[in-house]
């Protein structure tokens, strides 16, 4: 019997197997009416409209596929209702439902190719979190549990998305200030609201949204509007209000350090409105929001990660849990495992259980800072040696680049 027992502790644990998920969050924001419901259906209409796909000159690398066929089918619904029939989707008051969404390359990888790649799928989750809920109270314990449920669901996001809406901003026009400081501080107040229900025993939290993009909607009723003259707009007339929203938000986070809140902006149109028409295909920044997503938190979390002023919890929790893979195989994902690396990534092997490990944060931090020529040199190589995965990430960034240079996205130098 003693001698069982010696064997069984003998037994080493096996470990549990770690995700290769490339999956990230993003959480959206908004008063009622500000555009999150059409915003969502535009973006994954425009995902499936093979006749706007079409007219793009870059390679169809991958298709974005909705996880939930039921929810798929709505989104679509809501899409070609505003194409056929200029018909607006209703919102979704006083209900928070997740969307997520894979995307699957198209040309599917050999076996050794998929054994090489260091992310098994890339993922995006879409929070939308009702307008209503900031704005008023709940009507009972059961709406507030809901409300709580929903927050939490969210808290694993990254990216969140602070609607201004254009609409409301346009007729406020030359007393922009009345409306944006409304905006901040209900939705200041919502948080405060919620702060004692979601941190359990009052302890701070590591994972909570730390990008906090400001997104005008409707941009198209605000053609003379680029992102620097909006986010410009925004300083001037309700700086200290997103100044206290921000406070609000360092209240709630272990490390506020590793926390921009305002300082990315975005412009968003889902579609160009006339009476009895809405152009689908003619979007603001729609496509941006994938990209956004998948690479926006990788550079921040690598910049984040090397202060030596956050705690090591933190810095730990953004390099290691980035995107669930973690910032390593994140930055191997670009360069892709199958090629010869460029700089001093080059230097070392590219077997993928090899090279995890040995990636330095300067390795890391070359492949967050990847821009230019450099980087297009890196996704070009990777569409000749057919990388899809390290092509499909390379044009992320490419997109950003161009998204800037559009003056459609501003994305913080902090």
């Amino acid at each position: 019997m003693a001698a069982r027992e010696k064997k069984i502790r003998r037994t080493p644990r096996r470990p549990a197997p770690r995700s290769r998920k490339l999956e990230q969050h993003i959480a959206v924001f908004g008063e009622s009416g500000s555009g999150k419901t059409v915003l969502l259906s535009s973006f994954y209409g425009a995902a499936q409209d093979q006749a706007g796909r079409e007219d793009s000159q870059a390679p169809q690398l991958y298709d974005l596929v909705a996880d939930d066929t039921t929810q798929g089918d709505r989104l679509l619904k809501n899409y070609f209702r505003m194409e056929n029939s200029a018909e607006v989707p209703a919102g979704n008051r006083f209900r928070a439902e997740p969307y997520r969404f894979t995307l699957s390359l198209r040309s599917t990888p050999s076996a050794a190719e998929r054994k090489a790649m260091p992310v098994d799928a890339v993922q995006l989750v879409w929070h939308d979190y009702p307008g209503e809920w900031f704005e008023r109270s709940v009507s009972g314990p059961e709406e507030e549990r809901r409300r709580i449920e929903a927050f939490r669901a969210l808290l694993v996001s990254d990216v969140a998305l602070l609607m201004v809406d254009g609409q409301k901003l346009k007729d406020a026009a030359g007393e922009e200030e009345r409306y944006l400081k409304a905006l901040f501080h209900t939705l200041r107040t919502g948080l405060v609201r919620l702060r004692d229900e979601i941190l359990v025993g009052g302890k701070e939290l590591v994972r909570f949204p730390r990008i906090w993009v400001l997104a005008l909607s409707k941009a198209d009723l605000l053609p003379e509007m680029d992102v620097d003259r909006f986010k410009a707009l925004v300083l001037e007339k309700a700086a200290d209000e997103l100044g206290q929203l921000r406070e609000a938000i360092e209240s709630m986070v272990v490390g506020d350090e590793a926390l921009a809140v305002g300082e990315d902006a975005l412009l968003l149109s889902s579609a160009r409105f006339t009476p009895g028409r809405i152009a689908v295909r003619e979007r603001i920044g729609v496509d941006v929001i994938l990209p956004l997503a998948a690479m926006l938190p990788f550079e921040r979390h690598v910049t984040w990660a090397r202060r030596q002023e956050i705690p090591a919890k933190v810095a730990r929790e953004l390099a290691e849990n980035a995107g669930t893979i973690g910032t390593g195989a994140m930055a191997l994902a670009m360069f892709g495992a199958r090629h010869r690396l460029p700089g001093r990534l080059g230097l070392i092997s590219t077997a993928l259980a090899t090279v995890v490990p040995l990636l330095s944060k300067d390795m890391v931090q070359d492949a967050a800072s990847l821009a230019g020529e450099k980087l297009r040199g890196v996704h070009d190589r990777a569409l000749e040696k057919k990388q899809s995965l390290a092509a499909i990430l390379t044009g992320f960034k490419i997109d950003l680049e161009r998204a800037e240079r559009e003056g459609v996205l501003r994305r913080s130098r902090r």
